[in-house]
């Protein structure tokens, strides 16, 4: 998906140009956009054919003549929605775009269908203690409580794998044994299983530096106790696009304060909101980091996301945020553990 660069087009291209954007790939499509690579239309062979029918010259451009409407999908539709769409309207690709507007890449529906493994890291978090979940965690580590019939960090190392996302490293401690039984190496279940022990809490980023030396290119880290239907290709490829160092898939939160709120200037009510609303982003506890970030992790210490993010940020490097709207759960509490039960058939089945 992330090879599209190739046929980016601008409305005062030619169409001798189309053309040999068209025919460069098996895409078949050329995509129009701004200076800004917001996508303004897609042209295919058939409208270029029409315009040629209409006396229309090689070296026209082609603004008038592409599709100012196309069929696109977001950052954030899983690939169960695109093959729906691509079923629907009868297409193979799909442009996709972030919340702006602006490309991130085209989704092809046999990649979709078979996707290509992907060499990328996968880093699941699976070494928590739960105890607010006890006594459910009494014997196992909260990664391994069952949701649908299956433990939770099966279905998202599933749920990586089904985007060609197989290769897989498991930070462990806390009764790792049950979850090195259950998985292996990871063949069971059509992915490579690694695993690295942390002997003290190293926090979500202080784990990672137990395992410089096995990401070379950029990773995915995760916590091993969320369930959700992230498009984690769209994550990679937004990743990838904007040339990010790091990449934080954030959530929307609202909190509603209960009573009227008073604006004061001095001394003076200016105004009354009663029980307004806040929203604020949160984090989604899903990363995608370049291995240079590892640079910034102390060793052998505790070190949690937060403080890698503030690291870059005080460096000026591009850290990104990733909205997700997808079905998203924390299973922190046992009423998260209720409810990712009652839902699962209806998100993940």
């Amino acid at each position: 998906m992330r090879q599209y660069r190739h046929i980016l087009l601008s409305p005062t291209s030619t169409i001798r140009r189309a053309l040999e954007v068209i025919d460069s790939g098996a895409m078949k499509i050329g995509l129009v956009v701004d200076a800004t690579q917001k996508l303004m239309g897609t042209i295919s062979d058939g409208d270029i054919r029409r315009a040629i029918l209409k006396g229309v010259g090689l070296d026209a451009v082609i603004d008038g003549f592409y599709n100012t409407n196309p069929t696109t999908c977001g950052i954030n539709d899983s690939r169960e929605k695109i093959l729906q769409l691509a079923a629907a309207k009868m297409i193979y690709q799909i442009p996709v775009i972030d919340n702006d507007g602006c490309i991130v890449g085209v989704a092809e529906i046999d990649e979709i269908l078979q996707p290509a493994e992907r060499s990328n890291k996968v880093v699941l978090m699976a070494g928590g203690l739960g105890t607010r979940l006890s006594p459910l965690t009494d014997s196992i580590p909260k990664p391994m409580l069952h949701v649908g019939q299956k433990p939770i960090l099966e279905t998202i190392i599933e749920n990586f794998a089904k985007y060609g996302y197989r290769d897989v490293v498991l930070s462990v401690s806390y009764k790792s044994h049950v979850i090195e039984e259950h998985f292996g190496d990871g063949g069971a279940f059509g992915v490579k299983i690694s695993y690295v022990h942390e002997t003290k809490r190293m926090g979500t980023a202080g784990a990672l530096s137990l395992m410089r030396d096995q990401l070379s290119e950029p990773f995915f880290v995760m916590n091993a106790d969320l369930l959700t239907n992230v498009n984690f290709e769209h994550l990679h490829d937004y990743h990838e696009s904007h040339n990010a160092m790091a990449t934080m898939a954030v959530r929307e939160y609202d909190f509603q304060v209960p009573y009227g709120v008073v604006n004061i200037s001095d001394s003076q009510i200016t105004s009354i909101e009663e029980k307004p609303t806040h929203k604020f982003y949160v984090s989604g506890g899903i990363y995608m980091l370049n291995p240079e970030s590892l640079d910034l992790i102390p060793n052998d210490q505790f070190f949690d996301m937060p403080s890698l993010f503030e690291s870059m940020i005080a460096r000026g490097a591009n850290a990104l945020s990733f909205p997700i709207r997808e079905y998203w759960l924390d299973i922190g509490r046992m009423s998260d553990y209720e409810k990712a039960n009652s839902e699962y058939g209806e998100v993940f089945q």
